[in-house]
């Protein structure tokens, strides 16, 4: 579904969400806001941005054979071409990645982390994976009653 078009299916598929079912929708929305706020944090606390922080991890996790160029990037972080050109540029100057071109083409320029930035990544990713063991149960529960909420309230799993 996209936000913002009419989906009809989404209405014949449930054509009344019950106060259980906005609750329930809400908390979900908190824990994910909860876990952001958290990221975003953990994130300035190491001297970068969240949303360079984003850009290498989405790097770092790009699938299997993508190449780490920054089209790719973009498609990764859905964001805008000039935007991951910007975050790119900034995050080159504190010394996380560098450019490089490509193996091939040379005129392809091809985006890697420096030891800085794999170091910084790498520790984001320690915090962000023990705050998940945390909070990850809460947020996978408000998940599951979401996509398990039957109209006539949750239903819990056996």
């Amino acid at each position: 579904m996209v936000p913002g078009e009419d989906n009809h299916r989404a209405e014949a598929l449930e054509p009344d969400l019950s106060e259980a079912g906005f609750r329930q929708l809400a908390e979900f929305r908190h824990r994910i806001r909860q876990f952001l706020r958290f990221s975003e944090e953990a994130a300035r606390s190491k001297g970068i941005e969240p949303h360079q922080h984003q850009l290498l991890l989405a790097l770092k996790g790009l699938p299997k054979g993508t190449r780490p160029t920054v089209t790719a990037l973009s498609q990764q972080l859905c964001i805008r071409h000039h935007s991951t050109v910007e975050l790119v540029n900034r995050l080159v100057d504190q010394g996380a990645i560098r450019r490089r071109p490509g193996d091939h083409d040379h005129r392809e320029v091809l985006v890697e982390l420096t030891a800085h930035g794999e170091t910084l990544l790498h520790r984001l990713s320690v915090l962000h994976r023990e705050e998940l063991r945390v909070s990850g149960p809460a947020l996978s529960k408000s998940l599951w009653a979401v996509v398990h909420h039957s109209g006539r309230g949750s239903r819990r799993p056996a």
